[in-house]
C-alpha cells in the first residue's frame, strides 16, 4: 500500500458504500475496485465489492472476491457469508449451505445466517427431487421392461427377425407417446399399423388412423372397430399398436365395475396402450403422475386383456390366439 493510499482508498470506500445503498452499483464496484487498486491487502474492500458484483448479477467475479475476502482474513464470518450469497444466486445450494455453516461458526448468534441455512436446506432437498424426477423421465427403458414381449414374439412366430421388427415396432409408440405425454401432458388417440413393405399401398394407407372419437359412446367405439378390421385387411398390416388416453374414455371404461378385481390405478391418469397381431394381443396401461410440476410417466403396467380390453380384435378372431 501507497503513502496516504490507505487513507485516500477508505475515501473511495465510503463513496462506494454511498452508490451501493442508492443502487448504484456499477458505480458502487468502480469505486471498489480504486480502493482495491490503493489497498490490495484490506479484505473489507473485496468483501464488498463481492456484493456490488452479486447486485450486478457478474456472479464468477463476486465469487473470486469472496473467495479473495476468505484468504485475506479467514477468521471473518463475512467472506464466506459473500460466498454463500453468491452460491445461493448460482444455485448451488450444497455449496452455499457450506458457506454458511462456515460462517455461523464464525458467529453462532448471526440468525440471517441461520435462517438461510434452514431456507437452502429446503431448496437443496427441491432441487434434488427435480433432479430425479428429471433422471426418471430420461431414462424410462421401455425395451428392458418389454423383454418377456420379445421372447413370446420370437416364441410364437419362430421367426427372430419378424419378432424383432415387431417388438421394435412396439417399443417406438409407447416411447413416441411417453415423449409426447412428458412434453405436452396429452397423447392424442390413434392405432399405429406396421404395414407390410412389399404388399402396402402407402399412397392410399398411412401407418397412424386417430382414433379421438371413438370412445365417445358405444356407438362410435363399435362403428371405429369395424373400420380398423378393415383397414388392417386391405392395408396387409402386421401388427397395430393402439394408443388412448384415459382421460377421453367415456366408453369403454374398463377400469370400473370389476368388483374385488378393482383395478389399482382406478384413479390415476395416463393412457392406454394396446397391441395385437394375428397371433398376440396385449394392453398396458402407463401411468402419470405430477412431480414438481412436471408429467411423469411411469414404466407400462401390464393388464389381463380379457377385463381390460379397450378395443376389440382387429385381427379376424379366428387368427388370433389370446
Amino acid at each position: 500500500m501507497a503513502d496516504g493510499g490507505g487513507g485516500r482508498a477508505a475515501e473511495l470506500k465510503d463513496q462506494g458504500n454511498e452508490h451501493f445503498k442508492s443502487g448504484n452499483y456499477l458505480k458502487a464496484a468502480a469505486l471498489y475496485t480504486q480502493a482495491i487498486k490503493l489497498d490490495s491487502d484490506n479484505p473489507t474492500l473485496y468483501s464488498n465489492r463481492a456484493a456490488a458484483f452479486l447486485q450486478l448479477v457478474k456472479l464468477n467475479k463476486a465469487l473470486a472476491d469472496a473467495e479473495t475476502t476468505i484468504k485475506l482474513k479467514p477468521e471473518w464470518e463475512k467472506g464466506y457469508f459473500r460466498k454463500g450469497c453468491v452460491l445461493e444466486a448460482m444455485e448451488q445450494y450444497e455449496e452455499a449451505i457450506s458457506a454458511f455453516q462456515i460462517a455461523l461458526q464464525h458467529n453462532p448468534q448471526n440468525t440471517e445466517v441461520a435462517r438461510k441455512i434452514k431456507r437452502l436446506t429446503q431448496l437443496a432437498r427441491e432441487q434434488k427431487r427435480a433432479v430425479d424426477v428429471e433422471n426418471l423421465r430420461s431414462n424410462i427403458d421401455i425395451r428392458k421392461n418389454l423383454q418377456s414381449l420379445k421372447k413370446e414374439l420370437a416364441t410364437k412366430y419362430g421367426d427372430a427377425e419378424m419378432g424383432q421388427n415387431i417388438f421394435s415396432f412396439v417399443i417406438s409408440v409407447i416411447e413416441t407417446a411417453i415423449k409426447a405425454w412428458h412434453d405436452t401432458g396429452k397423447v392424442d388417440a390413434k392405432v399405429n399399423f406396421l404395414l407390410d413393405d412389399q404388399k402396402t399401398d402407402t399412397e392410399k394407407y398411412a401407418p397412424v388412423v386417430n382414433i379421438e372419437k371413438a370412445f365417445e359412446s358405444p356407438h362410435t367405439h363399435g362403428s371405429c372397430f369395424a373400420y380398423l378390421r378393415q383397414y388392417s385387411e386391405e392395408s396387409f398390416s402386421k401388427a397395430a399398436c393402439m394408443v388412448a388416453p384415459k382421460s377421453i374414455i367415456s366408453y369403454p371404461q374398463v377400469w370400473k365395475g370389476q368388483g374385488s378385481r378393482k383395478w389399482k390405478l382406478d384413479q390415476s391418469d395416463g393412457f392406454f396402450v394396446q397391441f395385437e397381431s394375428p397371433i398376440l394381443r396385449k394392453i398396458w396401461f402407463v401411468a402419470s403422475t405430477a412431480e414438481k410440476g412436471r408429467a411423469l410417466c411411469r414404466s407400462p403396467e401390464p393388464l389381463d386383456i380379457t377385463i381390460h380390453e379397450i378395443l376389440p380384435r382387429i385381427f379376424k378372431e379366428n387368427e388370433t390366439s389370446a
